[in-house]
Parts: C-alpha cells; sequence; structure tokens
C-alpha cells in the first residue's frame, strides 16, 4: 500500500526536477565588479545579448604556494579532488585519505571552509591538503596548478578527479563566470576542461594516473531521469559555445537552469570519450566517467523547494531504487580511483543496475534493488548514443580549448 501512495508522486516529483522561477534576489548578491570583469574579458557585443543579471561573488583572489609537500605526501599515490568540502567530493576524498596510501588534495573555492570541514568529518592527520579553486575563474584554475606543482615539486599526478559541479534551476535568467561564460557550463565543464589539459603532463607522469569525470544519468538519454524528465540534454550544432563568452546556452537558445545543467554533463561525458580517444594510447592516462547513483540528500539540490527535498530521498529509495547515501556514493567514486578493475580506460561506471527502468521491489530484504541504486557491484554501463556521438564531441572539444584560450 505504502509502495502505491508513493507511485503516486511520481509524476509530481517529476515536474519538481523542472526548474520553477523564483525572484532571483533571494539567491544572488549584488556584485557589480564581477559582471564588469566579465565584459572586460568577453566581447562586449556579445555579452549583450545576454540578459543583465548580477552574478555569485567569484573570488579568484590567489592564494600563497604551499611547498615541500613532496616530504609530506612521501611513497603514497597523489589525487586531486575538486568540490571536496561537500556531497560526493567530500565523501570520495575521505574514503581515499582513510584507506592510507593516498594523500589527497582537496581543491575548494573556500579554504577556510573546507579545511574546518576535513577536520569535523575526521581526515586523518596528514593525509590532505586544501588548495584553492574558484572553477568560474581560469585565472583561479591556473593559479590552482601553479600551486599544486609548487606543493608535489616534480613527482607524477596519480588521479585528478573532477567532481564539483553547481546546479541552478531556478534561476530565471543567467548567471556568468569570470571569464563570461554562463555558470552550469563555465563551473561544471570548462573549468574542469582547462584543469584537465593543463595536468595532463603531470598524469602522464605518473605510472597508471587516472583522469575521472563525474557524469550524471541526467545528461544520459538512455536514463529515466535524463530521457523522461523534461528538459532533455541537447547540445544542438554548438551554436552557443561556439559564439563564445555571452552566450546563455550551449546550443544557442534561451537560458534554461536545469538544460544548462544537463547539457554541461553531456560535454563531461563527451570530453571523457575524446581524452580517451586522443591520448590513451599515447599517455597510457586512463580516462573513465561514473554514475554513483542518486545521492538524494546532496547540496546539490540546495536550491530546490524545502518539501522535494524531504520527499525526494524518500522517493528515490522506496520507489526508483536509485537511492545511495552520500557516504556510499564517495566510496564508489574512491573505487574508480583505486580499483584494478578500473584501469580500462573510456569507460562509463556504474553500480546495481542501470538507472534505465525503476528498480524491483525485493521481498526477502524489503527493499528496491536496481536502477544504480545502494549495493550491487560495479559495471560498465553504456553511454547514451548523444554523448558516444563522435563528430559532436570532437567539436565540443575543439571549441573547449578556443574557450579556455588553449586554441
Amino acid at each position: 500500500m505504502a509502495r502505491r501512495h508513493l507511485l503516486a508522486l511520481l509524476p509530481l516529483c517529476a515536474r519538481a526536477l523542472t526548474p520553477t522561477l523564483a525572484p532571483a534576489g533571494r539567491r544572488t548578491r549584488a556584485t557589480s565588479s564581477l559582471v564588469a570583469r566579465a565584459a572586460a574579458t568577453a566581447e562586449p557585443e556579445k555579452l549583450k545579448q545576454a540578459p543583465k543579471l548580477e552574478s555569485p561573488p567569484v573570488d579568484s583572489t590567489p592564494q600563497l604556494p604551499k611547498v615541500n609537500g613532496g616530504i609530506v605526501i612521501g611513497t603514497r599515490k597523489l589525487a586531486v579532488v575538486t568540490g571536496a568540502s561537500s556531497g560526493l567530493g567530500l565523501y570520495g576524498a575521505l574514503s581515499l585519505a582513510k584507506r592510507g596510501d593516498y594523500y589527497v588534495i582537496l581543491a575548494c573555492r573556500n579554504v577556510q571552509r573546507a579545511t574546518r570541514i576535513a577536520k569535523e568529518m575526521g581526515f586523518p592527520s596528514n593525509s590532505y591538503t586544501v588548495l584553492k579553486c574558484e572553477l568560474g575563474s581560469f585565472k583561479s584554475v591556473r593559479d590552482f596548478v601553479f600551486n599544486l606543482r609548487a606543493f608535489k615539486g616534480p613527482r607524477g599526478l596519480d588521479a585528478l578527479v573532477c567532481n564539483a559541479a553547481v546546479y541552478l534551476p531556478a534561476d530565471p535568467k543567467p548567471r556568468f563566470t569570470e571569464d563570461g561564460f554562463e555558470m552550469s557550463m563555465g563551473v561544471n565543464h570548462l573549468g574542469h576542461f582547462l584543469m584537465t589539459q593543463l595536468l595532463l603532463p603531470d598524469l602522464k607522469k605518473a605510472k597508471q594516473g587516472r583522469c575521472i569525470i563525474v557524469g550524471s544519468i541526467t545528461g544520459n538519454s538512455n536514463t529515466i531521469g535524463g530521457g523522461l524528465v523534461y528538459p532533455r540534454a541537447d547540445l544542438g550544432n554548438l551554436k552557443g559555445l561556439r559564439s563564445g563568452p555571452g552566450s546563455e546556452m550551449a546550443d544557442g537558445g534561451n537560458f534554461f537552469g536545469a538544460k544548462a545543467y544537463k547539457d554541461s554533463k553531456v560535454c563531461n561525458m563527451m570530453t571523457v570519450q575524446e581524452l580517451h580517444r586522443r591520448y590513451h594510447d599515447d599517455t597510457g592516462v586512463t580516462f573513465s566517467s561514473l554514475y554513483p547513483g542518486c545521492i538524494a540528500e546532496t547540496g546539490l539540490f540546495r536550491e530546490k523547494r524545502g518539501w522535494f527535498r524531504s520527499i525526494f530521498p524518500v522517493f528515490m529509495k522506496y520507489v526508483t531504487g536509485g537511492y545511495v547515501s552520500e557516504r556510499e556514493a564517495g566510496d564508489r567514486l574512491a573505487q574508480v580511483v583505486y580499483d584494478p578493475t578500473c584501469e580500462k580506460s573510456g569507460v562509463y561506471w556504474s553500480w546495481n543496475g542501470n538507472a534505465q527502468q525503476v528498480g524491483l521491489y525485493d521481498p526477502s530484504t524489503k527493499s528496491v534493488k536496481g536502477a544504480g541504486g545502494s549495493g550491487g557491484e560495479i559495471f560498465e554501463n553504456d553511454y547514451a548514443s548523444s554523448t558516444k556521438d563522435e563528430r559532436t564531441a570532437a567539436d565540443m572539444y575543439d571549441l573547449s580549448m578556443k574557450a579556455v584560450g588553449l586554441a
């Protein structure tokens, strides 16, 4: 009976996954200096195409470099995790740090907050350091790479985990990064894209280096979350990315917050496959993506309404079977970093079903199994045809190189 009641909530939750408009003033702070910096970086005529909306602060103030990290790291492997102060990134970094054979760099935009949280979460002493990285600023990404190299010295980088993301479904108008790109695409894709390009030589130095870019079922059109929940990801002919700073969407359309997030995740998964095609054979670096399950309580949903944040975890746990805790998701992320099974490059890793259908109720355990939720074994999932389009992926990659100033 309870399951039937929860099934009745399916249409409601599906509608709730699409954006609801709310006054922007409740979610943003005035930062006219940011808009000025973005306008100075981008072409003025292109920026005029975008509606004026004051964006949240992007703090690219540099951090003084830390040195002598090579002594601290010792013989342990070195991993970088972006967005490591909350959610999947926090628990993934914690899982790696507790193994004892990894030293973890927490790449976060707020160093003080990340340092406090790491202590509160019980990271083993001498297992990590926090380095500042504001993915909404190409300058900050470059500063991070400089500081990372100053800290680690000439040694290689064993793992780069591109995890950080923003999700802005309720925004009626786009926010922009310091460099003039729409915030979701700029942070989730372009910031990580630049970081990956700059750190490829460091990954190549390591024995079996790994680059992991977190994917999402919302960007995979062959899943319920990506194919049935409106809007669907669609890069079109990349008109927006092609036109550069000031564009609202990658396809050149009008801003749609939920779609902007999905489009950025498509770019993430395309980037993994394109990196694999271009660099794996020559460098030996493993490039992979993953879907760790639906972390329904993550801060990624902080801009959704309170009732949604209360119901969504219950719905995902007892109806769809897609629910996974932050701690288990973090363990899954860590597994892709260290497990010999995950040495294969170009793979999209998942667990316990593939989220292409709702889970099935198991009377023996009185729980819903499958759909990528808790439990189960790791397996090679299928990319959707839209993310396997090699021509679009190659165009997206080349345009991203131009966007970040490397072409």
